[in-house]
């Protein structure tokens, strides 16, 4: 671990030095943090815009701060699982009666995941993402997750001004576009302050998530009547890949309606 945060801390600093672009630097940390390989033959570029930026390293979590077109960055472990439940309202209902407080409302997301021609991303249980969320866009990519009974893996997330614009360069990098999906989100804060919940709405079920402390996790949704068997830890692509057995498209969408301006279809 400490060999690792070294590593990581050496690969910032010489981003810092070299004031790389804004693209080849968010690939370096997530080389370093994660071990994200380019596709054989594939450069990030060394064009586009430069972006000023600060970087702090705390406790595991890295900070990114850019200066043009760019939000705060973030790495972090994602530790979360799903829970199925009947419909939004009665999920609200049983959240509420656990003293959770809303924290964002119900909005709408749209999402789409990009993969190298040879899919080789998907084959390592790697993801990378371009995500709308009301006003908010954000370029997330997620390590492979381990063996266990929640979802583990590295996340790091960096929010963007403009989805189509990244959607471009992901393409101009050889990216392709391999699935897209929509849902509305509402987000709720735990009264110990231990986690997160929230209430997603897909063209597939409406499910809670429980993102915190394996601890707190199996504890609150102990609390909210699930045991261990009823977990989910699939990810919402492989949730859709075993419904679509029975029936629907490509993508998991709301209606077989576009993406609402993200531009995301091969």
């Amino acid at each position: 671990m400490i060999a690792r945060l070294s590593t990581l801390t050496r690969s910032i600093r010489l981003a810092r030095a070299d004031r790389l672009p804004l693209w080849r630097a968010v690939w370096r940390l997530a080389e370093a943090a994660d071990g994200l390989a380019r596709p054989e033959g594939l450069e990030p570029p060394t064009y586009w815009f430069e972006a000023s930026r600060s970087i702090q390293l705390s406790y595991g979590r890295v900070t990114i701060n850019h200066g043009i077109g760019m939000t705060g960055g973030r790495s972090r472990q994602e530790v979360e699982i799903k829970l199925r439940v009947a419909d939004a309202a009665a999920a609200r209902r049983m959240l509420r009666a656990r003293g959770f407080r809303l924290l964002h409302r119900r909005r709408f997301e749209a999402n789409v995941l990009f993969d190298t021609p040879e899919r080789s991303l998907t084959r390592a249980g790697k993801l990378l993402r371009v995500r709308r969320s009301g006003r908010s866009c954000l370029l997330t990519y997620k390590g492979p997750g381990g063996p266990g009974r929640h979802k583990v893996r590295r996340e790091l997330e960096v929010g963007i001004a403009d989805a189509e614009s990244m959607i471009e360069i992901l393409r101009a990098l050889g990216m392709q576009p391999i699935f897209r999906y929509e849902k509305y989100r509402a987000e709720y804060a735990a009264p110990d302050g231990g986690g997160v919940a929230t209430v997603d709405e897909t063209p597939i079920g409406v499910f809670v998530e429980l993102e915190g402390r394996p601890e707190w996790i199996d504890r609150t949704a102990a609390a909210l009547g699930f045991d261990e068997p009823e977990y989910i830890t699939a990810t919402y692509g492989e949730l859709y890949l075993e419904s679509r057995r029975a029936g629907g498209g490509k993508d998991m969408v709301f209606g077989g309606r576009s993406l609402r301006g993200l531009r995301g279809t091969p």
